[in-house]
């Protein structure tokens, strides 16, 4: 096949064409190359996915913890945390602590 029955093909006349060389060209450059690019654009939109899921998990937390504020405002409920979680007591009272055996590590007897 020589040079003359490649230019007389209609899809070389089409791709040789100024105006889809050009567009062609164009094309490429903003998918690929610019700043702009396609590519750029699925990262961030990737990563404003993640964000958002971030958020939504963090919202959630912050919800919880809005819960257990209004909880704690409640001077009962604030001690009750405090005798449990911390082993806080009153003046002239003495806190016994009971574990069981299964709570406890056993130690082989040789």
């Amino acid at each position: 096949m020589g040079i003359k029955e490649l230019k007389a093909k209609k899809w070389f006349k089409v791709m040789t064409n100024m105006y889809i060389l050009v567009l062609t060209i164009f094309v490429i450059w903003m998918a690929f190359f610019d700043t702009n690019s396609l590519m750029i654009h699925l990262e961030l939109r990737n990563e404003v996915k993640k964000l958002e899921k971030q958020k939504e998990f963090l919202q959630g937390e912050i919800d919880k913890d809005k819960k257990i504020l209004e909880k704690f405002s409640n001077k009962e409920e604030l001690e009750k945390f405090a005798r449990e979680k911390y082993y806080m007591k009153k003046e002239n009272e003495e806190i016994f602590l009971i574990e069981y055996e299964d709570s406890l590590k056993n130690k082989k007897h040789e």
